[in-house]
């Protein structure tokens, strides 16, 4: 998402189901936020309309802030769950905890509505196509720290190989947990060693059944 949404598209997200996530809008309402990615039409008639995770970044923005400034607020970016290793270092504190807490759900509710059976504790169509954003979100959303620059903590990053992520913790106890908390999001977890270094990481795929 490259711009806030409208004022129209806010009511929208507003008024959405704040356990579902379901929408209620006209047909034109609704397809501006599936264009834009704040929502998605479900595959089974009646074909309703529900909230991303992004979308549920952005309802919970307008949850705490309902008369934003006419130009774009701060904070309205794409939702990015954090990967390990950003530079410059990234926000802290209880308004990012509140950000991933919702992208979480947001998630969750994602798999709920796209997974054929409804299962939510296993990786949707959407994780495996972003798997270093799903598998960092579920970590960071479990409270795990990312690692900063130059200072420990986990870092999530791709691999040649299909659906899978590679995740690094220099720290064994962390590396242990990091896996447990994978494994409980649906992640099929293993431990490896770099040949070369002896570094221990995880490989990671989502877990189809």
């Amino acid at each position: 998402m490259t711009r806030p949404p409208t004022a129209a598209q806010r009511r929208v997200i507003d008024a959405a189901d704040p356990v579902t996530g379901r929408l209620r809008g006209t047909e034109a309402q609704l397809a501006s936020l599936v264009k834009r990615g704040l929502a998605f039409r479900h595959p089974r008639p009646p074909h309703d309309c529900f909230l991303t995770p992004e979308g549920h970044r952005v309802r919970q923005h307008v949850a705490e802030v309902p008369e934003p400034a006419a130009e774009a607020p701060a904070g309205t970016g794409v939702f990015a769950a954090r990967v390990g290793g950003e530079e410059p270092a990234p926000e802290t504190g209880p308004g990012r905890r509140r950000e991933v807490h919702s992208a979480w759900q947001g998630l969750l509710e994602l798999r709920r509505m796209t997974n054929a059976d409804g299962a939510v504790d296993r990786p949707c169509g959407w994780e495996r196509k972003h798997l270093v954003q799903a598998a960092a979100l579920a970590l960071e959303a479990a409270g795990h720290r990312p690692a900063g620059r130059e200072d420990g903590g986990y870092r999530v990053r791709e691999t040649p190989q299909p659906e899978a992520v590679a995740v690094y913790e220099p720290d064994g106890e962390a590396l242990r947990a990091c896996a447990a908390t994978l494994e409980g999001a649906g992640w099929q977890v293993s431990e490896h060693r770099e040949p070369r270094t002896g570094t221990r990481y995880l490989l990671a795929s989502p877990r189809r059944a």
